[in-house]
């Protein structure tokens, strides 16, 4: 039977030789946590490669993802759906094996990592997800809930700020079942990190209420596997275990420098590597004993099998949330008779006419959707007065008491949005967390993330326009609507009254592909009429809302405040004889997923004349107007003033869309 020792080994190996192969990569981080790697896997790790996606599996976050190939190994040695084949296609097109660990792509890898700290956050929110679950679902006696998250993390995770975002949450809520592994090796990309990078790290987790283990040597396996298991002994706090490790363990000329870090070896120093380790085999040869040592199937579905033993015992004790969790958990489904009760919702919202602003809208949606779902877990970013997304039926989540379905996220809009992208990775959850519109630019690198990932979750984004008035252009957001629009993957949604709120909260959940990101104003909006039909069409992300008899002469295109705005200019115009249509898109890319027929009928390619309507920057529009039409919209940034005077001075009225319109078919 191999030693611990050349178990890590095999880790070593493979992670240089693909690197090498593919020119490219990172081998030190994967060298130097190695002995981490085995004796966390191998010891404690509960997982099964035959099932990567089992409920109650732990969760393992490679953090530092530009170690891609730890992970890589680890799931090729212990038995997953990954060949040496794969490995030998280390960063190639379309491989299973990309530069950095991409969910969706590799069996066993749980989230997409590489923008250094974010792994961490999203381990945070697996690890709120496990601690909600289980408040929800265990009974006495019946824990079928139970796993760890554990987190491997560098020096970069640690210096950027969305770390201290996530972990200082993580230790509010004292998420006892989370353990962090620092590999504190001392080495970045620039070379030694004493230059810029100082913090007492052990007392900074401290502080946040985490539990810390120091100076644990990171290539001795007895030590390692002592820190586990007191990290795991401790349950009402989370755990950061500081492991001091040599990066590109194993290399003579290499380890300990930042030459091992972000590039090959070079072929002389992985041959000396492989006679330093004692390693006798070719590049993507182990050995059988090796595989054997690394074997997890059996004991992985041994693990499963408990597992599905004690959810026999809980469904005959408790049908009924064996059922929810089965629904929630396993399936991720929602409950059959959502969208008939959503659409009566919106078909309400519709009948009440009511003029308030969309986010208020927002919440009356909110109030009506989560007593139907209770897999809804909100929170906002310290703007939960504003954002207005807390309801009468949420319930504050606290290290006491994880059984509810709010999180007070505080101001740490990166952290809330990347924690989102741990829970909705986790399963079990369909979060919401809200920010204002401006604010989204914090996060703006956890939304691209979500959006990669396919993960389920909806932005909430409110004040979203220079007509949130006086706080003036530092909360007035201009370019930000284009950035969410040509994020791929991300529908966002502008609704324009109580109507679209509803409708794109419908969308928003049942989007089962990719995030959604809703936008709703601070100012009251003005009810808008609809014929059923068109209420119906509002799904489709735009629609006609008032028509030209026969052909148009010009579309004027609007969405979310302004298109009650336009409606009244289309109006003006009409009574001048005009002949024009009024387009409201709530949601661009849902628009343009709709078929050509919809698309041609809504917008016609006949009618060049087209006027877009919108708060936000002009450049978005001209996709759809075309570089002879016109947008009235922003080029600038906004002022402090009140909200009325700023749209007047800007010119979102009645009179300057009617002169717009009257030039361009003048021209």
């Amino acid at each position: 039977m191999p030693t611990r020792q050349h178990l890590a080994n095999a880790i070593r190996v493979l992670s240089m030789d693909a690197v090498q192969k593919a020119n490219s990569g990172h081998p030190g981080a994967p060298m130097g946590m190695a002995d981490i790697a085995e004796v966390l896997w191998n010891d404690f790790l509960k997982h099964n490669p035959k099932n990567p996606d089992w409920a109650d599996r732990d969760r393992f976050v490679l953090s530092n993802g530009h170690g891609s190939m730890l992970i890589y190994s680890l799931l090729h040695l212990s038995g997953y759906d990954l060949a040496m084949d794969d490995l030998k296609q280390f960063r190639q097109l379309h491989s299973r094996t990309p530069g950095h660990p991409e969910r969706g792509y590799t069996a066993g890898v749980e989230t997409t990592t590489g923008p250094l700290g974010q792994g961490i956050a999203n381990g945070v929110g697996m690890a709120v997800a496990e601690k909600v679950l289980a408040a929800q679902f265990n009974r006495e006696g019946h824990s079928i809930v139970d796993h760890h998250t554990y987190v491997f993390l560098g020096d970069g995770c640690m210096m950027e700020g969305i770390s201290h975002e996530a972990c200082s949450l993580a230790g509010t809520l004292g998420l006892g079942k989370l353990i962090a592994f620092y590999d504190d090796n001392g080495i970045s990309i620039d070379g030694h990190v004493e230059g810029w990078f100082t913090d007492d790290t052990p007392k900074r987790f401290e502080a946040y209420g985490w539990h810390v283990i120091r100076a644990v040597d990171g290539h001795n396996a007895a030590a390692v596997k002592a820190a586990i298991e007191e990290a795991k002994a401790e349950t009402n706090k989370p755990t950061l275990i500081i492991t001091k490790t040599t990066i590109g363990f194993g290399s003579p000329n290499k380890q300990g420098s930042h030459d091992s870090h972000g590039s090959p070896l070079g072929l002389e120093e992985v041959a000396l590597v492989r006679k330093t380790l004692g390693w006798e085999y070719e590049p993507f040869v182990v050995p059988a004993d090796i595989y054997e040592g690394w074997d997890a199937k059996a004991k992985g579905a041994a693990a499963e099998q408990s597992w599905n033993d004690k959810f026999i015992a809980y469904k005959t004790a408790y049908p009924e949330l064996a059922a929810e969790f089965d629904r929630r958990v396993v399936k991720g489904d929602l409950p059959a008779d959502f969208a008939a009760k959503a659409e009566a919702f919106i078909a309400e919202s519709q009948a009440k006419g009511e003029k308030i602003a969309s986010r208020k809208a927002s919440q009356n949606s909110i109030a009506a959707f989560v007593p139907l779902l209770p897999e809804l877990l909100g929170g906002s970013a310290d703007l939960a007065g504003s954002n207005l997304t807390l309801v009468k039926t949420s319930k504050g989540i606290t290290a006491e008491d994880a059984s509810g379905n709010y999180l007070y996220y505080g101001v740490r809009e990166f952290g809330m949005s990347a924690i989102m992208n741990g829970i909705s990775a986790h399963g079990g959850f369909i979060p919401y967390g809200a920010t204002f519109l401006m604010f989204q630019q914090y996060a703006a690198n956890a939304v691209r993330m979500s959006a990669l990932m396919k993960l389920r979750n909806i932005f909430v984004y409110t004040h979203d326009s220079i007509g949130q008035g006086e706080d003036g252009p530092t909360h007035q957001p201009i370019e930000v609507l284009g950035s969410l629009r040509m994020t791929p993957n991300l529908d966002t949604w502008r609704p324009a009254d109580a109507a679209e709120a509803a409708a794109s909260w419908k969308a928003a959940i049942e989007r089962k592909t990719g995030p959604t990101a809703l936008v709703f104003s601070r100012q009251n909006l003005d009810h808008i009429a609809r014929t059923g039909a068109q209420v119906a069409e509002i799904s489709r992300g735009g629609y006609i809302l008032v028509d030209s008899v026969g052909e148009p002469e010009a579309i004027l295109i609007a969405t979310g405040s302004e298109v009650g705005v336009t409606v009244k200019a289309a109006e003006a115009l009409k009574a001048k004889g005009r002949n024009v249509r009024v387009v409201s898109m709530p949601s661009t890319s849902v628009f343009d997923q709709q078929d050509v027929s919809y698309r041609e009928s809504v917008l016609p390619i006949s009618v060049g004349a087209r006027v877009a309507v919108e708060t936000a920057h002009v450049d978005y529009w001209y996709k759809y107007v075309g570089f002879d039409g016109r947008v009235v919209g922003m080029t600038t940034f906004g002022e402090s003033a009140p909200g009325p005077a700023l749209l007047e001075h800007f010119g979102f009225t009645v009179d300057n869309i009617v002169s717009t319109v009257e030039e361009l078919l003048e021209d």
